[in-house]
């Protein structure tokens, strides 16, 4: 009943709006000033404040830089610059560079009165932006712009949500705003915002738009009265702080972006390998037998993660003294590193308050915490109970932050931990609303250790592997099925960020006299009030501002102030951290899952469209989903294909929540044989995937693509998002249909080649299908013109992995040719020895060059040369330490 009386005045609301704005006057430019590079002016409401939302600002100004030859900056704000604006704290902003407008591939046209503005391509004239069917609206709660759109546009991006990867455009709203989002709703509002879109035209060229504004708005698209369509901005607050990129190609777009934001953090070869997580591995024992399953099932495993279950009553930085005991967990940890796998840990932003918990007061004394108005630290409920949380933008939050991890995983005394997991950061909350009174809610929340599960009594039985005083359960690790969930439903975690101490003041922390609870334009939040299941909005930062302008930068704050703590401990290993969480340039320094989904066919396909937003659009090249789903019963076949898609997908790791039934791999056979296969092909890609990383972390190229970014003239491919390049060379075209042993999929204008049997495949701008496709099965393919660089054998951990020679495997194109690379290093050293090698197949030789920096010791010991005739194999020894040369022998 709530959610339809929410709905029904969100429509009521928005028809009133719709009335309201119609009656805005716009602004008038002025004083206009034009220099080599750009122009600045100033902005006069053009007559009667409408105060639709707000109070009109009077008096804007107006900036237009032409920073590269491919990025333009427009930004509108107003003149006493008290309207907030996103700190370089935040997201530092690239050097303003000066580039003459006249030879800028983007031209920036500006209409006086009414004031309006357009971007252009200057070669074709193309118009890519353009606000001039609808009045600027500027107030001091709403702020709106539209533009125009092209018919039949292709857009991508503002993420995150669930929603087909080519965004609908009538009728269709995207809502950003930050929010724990159980079983991923569709059409909602889920645990990212990235107000980002990439445009694709027919022509085959594209173009991207990133709005820099942190506050929670609606993007609407719709058409006018007269049939026009449009991509209209709705925010509750800041500037209208715009970026274009002109591409002009999809993936130039996604590296020009990447520019602005920041190219993604290069992550440690070891994650890339395959990792198990559950809410609900009760005991340090568990963890064990978990990994020791897996290596008696013969399947892969690198990672065993943490969940809050480690927790002493769901407290970060403590564990369970009888369940997770520390000597316990310290003998995990070295036994976990013997055998060359990893642990890491869930940390939880909210801290709890109990006042013998010493962390809390540390951060207590410390004053790292967000505030009330009156200057005591904000209270709600999470995990642990009543809580309090970090600003973690701030210097003393920050330091408190790295100081606490420090100490909780020291080496000597604590837990040597590898990586790290921010969850519950949106910030996710359990009080409802705001008339929730912290200490009675949280009686629900804060309850004792899952009593079904009490330590274990030595059995006298270890588990394989691991030391003595290891136990296993008995066989019911392999069948447990708690509906312990802690009395509460909503699953939910956090995640955090820190202020740079040299950073500039920064004086744009947003008008007084707002309403932070009920501004009177309301987005289409689908927890409700934006205060809603959160840190309320009219919570003060450390720097003066409020939760109500920085909210959706929360967890983008967390993982900063994570990796600062990881790398205070390793200052030369490349940290890991995972977060829920994110905003625009959250890739610089983490990666991501796409959070508490379900365990359904209809989840299982929207983890590719989830992907391809983050890797293409976001700059968040190391993602992936809970595979075979977070929330609800996997059922066997399903989680058989989720293994096999999963397996070329850049982060794969099984998670499930604590009322689920346990679905590791090996419970059901078919799933363990679909696992072995998947993974074999993912262990011997690994380099080839590296590599794509690195890509993506020194150029910004996407690590994996949709179809259109390869085959940008195909229009065919502009709608595809249920196939995908795992990087620029694999096809991977998944079975999407419940239950279903059949799939079409989509084969462009190209040679390709089976990557299971090598034989060749002419593309013809066709639907292909295949019927019959067993249940461990997928459709991969190589795209002709490229060389994939594999391990010449799997093997069941990366560090094994780094012992096998190479196979190359050369796939010509429709002209015979062929390219490809491979970068090396030893995995995890920041700024240490590297080499990019070069491969070249000019139709009669493969010529290997590029830098050779690190000495692996490994060589390539098999070239494999495709054709339509079949393939020839060319074996031998060539060392990758340096440059060489094969001829086949033919």
């Amino acid at each position: 009943m709530k959610k339809s009386l929410q709905s029904l005045a969100l429509v009521v609301a928005t028809a009133v709006a719709a009335s309201v704005v119609e009656d805005c006057p716009g602004y008038k430019a002025s004083n206009v000033v034009k220099t080599a590079s750009g122009l600045t002016a100033d902005l006069k409401l053009a007559g009667d404040p409408c105060d639709a939302f707000g109070q009109d600002i009077p008096d804007l100004k107006l900036l237009v830089e032409h920073q590269t030859e491919s990025r333009l900056h427009v930004i509108i704000y107003d003149a006493d610059e008290q309207v907030y604006q996103v700190p370089e704290s935040y997201i530092p902003r690239p050097d303003p560079s000066e580039h003459p407008s006249n030879r800028s591939q983007l031209a920036f046209s500006l209409n006086e009165d009414p004031f309006s503005f357009q971007v252009t391509r200057r070669d074709s004239g193309d118009v890519l932006f353009d606000t001039s069917s609808a009045q600027l609206i500027f107030e001091s709660q709403y702020v709106r712009l539209r533009t125009s759109l092209p018919a039949d546009a292709n857009i991508y991006g503002l993420g995150e949500h669930s929603e087909p990867y080519r965004l609908p455009t009538t009728d269709y709203r995207r809502t950003l705003w930050n929010s724990d989002a159980a079983w991923i709703p569709r059409n909602q509002n889920l645990y990212g915002s990235h107000p980002v879109y990439l445009e694709h035209r027919q022509s085959g060229g594209s173009h991207g738009v990133f709005l820099l504004n942190s506050n929670g708005m609606d993007i609407n698209f719709n058409h006018t009265d007269s049939g026009e369509p449009f991509l209209e901005y709705n925010t509750i607050g800041g500037v209208l702080d715009y970026y274009f990129f002109d591409g002009p190609d999809p993936s130039a777009v996604s590296s020009q972006y990447a520019d602005v934001i920041g190219l993604p953090a290069m992550m440690p070869y070891w994650s890339l390998g395959f990792q198990q997580a559950k809410y609900g591995y009760w005991d340090v024992n568990m963890l064990a037998e978990v990994a020791a399953n897996y290596t008696a099932a013969d399947i892969p495993l690198e990672v065993i993660w943490a969940d809050i279950d480690y927790m002493d009553r769901r407290k970060n930085f403590v564990t369970d003294p009888e369940r997770f005991p520390m000597d316990k967990m310290r003998e995990l940890v070295d036994t976990l590193h013997q055998r060359h796998q990893y642990l890491i840990m869930m940390l939880d932003p909210g801290m709890s308050t109990n006042t013998s918990y010493e962390p809390y007061l540390r951060g207590l004394e410390a004053g790292a915490y967000l505030e009330n108005e009156d200057g005591s630290p904000f209270r709600g409920v999470q995990w642990p109970g009543e809580v309090v949380w970090p600003d973690y933008n701030s210097p003393e939050g920050k330091e408190w932050w790295v100081q606490e991890m420090s100490i909780f995983f020291d080496p000597e005394t604590g837990i040597d931990v590898d990586g790290v997991w921010n969850d519950m950061n949106e910030v996710a909350q359990f009080c409802p609303d705001i008339q929730c009174d912290p200490k009675q809610h949280a009686d629900d929340t804060n309850t004792p250790p899952d009593p079904e599960h009490p330590p274990r009594p030595n059995t006298g039985r270890p588990i394989p592997g691991f030391p003595d005083s290891f136990q296993p359960d008995n066989g019911t690790a392999r069948n447990h099925n708690s509906n312990n969930n802690n009395n509460n439903n909503e699953n939910a975690r956090s995640l955090e960020y820190r202020q740079q101490e040299d950073a500039p003041r920064w004086d744009k922390k947003g008008l007084p006299g707002r309403d932070f609870f009920d501004p009177l334009y309301k987005i289409s939040n689908h927890l409700g009030n934006i205060s809603d299941h959160t840190v309320y909005t009219n919570v003060t930062n450390h720097d003066g501002t409020r939760q109500y302008d920085t909210h959706n930068m929360y967890g983008l704050a967390m993982v900063k102030a994570t990796r600062a703590g990881l790398l205070a401990r390793r200052p030369n290993k490349r940290p890991f951290v995972l977060t829920r969480a994110t905003f625009a340039g959250s890739g610089a320094h983490t990666a991501h899952w796409f959070g508490d989904n379900e365990s359904s066919w209809e989840h299982y396909r929207a983890s590719i469209t989830q992907m391809l937003g983050f890797t293409s659009i976001h700059q968040m090249p190391m993602v992936g989903t809970d595979v075979c789903g977070f929330n609800g019963e996997a059922q066997e076949l399903m989680c058989a294909r989720w293994a096999a898609l999963a397996a070329f997908m850049p982060f794969m790791r099984n998670h499930a929540d604590i009322s689920a039934p346990v679905q590791e791999f090996y419970q059901w056979e078919i799933v363990a044989e679909s696992a072995r296969k998947a993974l074999a092909a993912r262990y011997r890609l690994l380099d080839y995937m590296y590599t794509a990383m690195y890509r993506a972390s020194t150029e910004g190229v996407p690590s994996v693509n949709p179809l259109f970014f390869l085959y940008p003239s195909d229009p065919a491919t502009f709608g595809i998002d249920t196939q995908f390049f795992f990087g620029d060379a694999v096809l991977v075209s998944p079975v999407v249909e419940d239950d279903a042993q059949s799939v079409e999929f989509y084969l462009p204008d190209d040679v390709f080649y089976d990557f299971w049997t090598l034989e060749a495949v002419r593309g013809r701008g066709e639907t292909v299908t295949r019927d019959n496709v067993d249940w461990t099965d997928i459709p991969v393919h190589i795209r002709g013109g490229t060389i994939v660089p594999l391990r010449s054998e799997s093997a069941n951990t990366t560090t094994a992995l780094r012992e096998k020679s190479f196979t190359l495997v050369v796939a010509p194109g429709l002209d015979g040719k062929a390219s490809g690379s491979l970068f090396l290093d030893d995995g995890e050293t920041i700024g240490g020895d590297s080499s990019d090698i070069s491969f070249s197949w000019d139709g009669s030789e493969l010529r290997a060059g590029g830098e050779f920096g690190y000495e692996s010791g490994r060589v390539v010991e098999a070239v494999v040369v495709l054709s339509a005739d079949g393939k020839e194999t060319i074996e031998g020894e060539w060392s990758l330490d340096g440059e060489f040369t094969v001829k086949p022998s033919s």
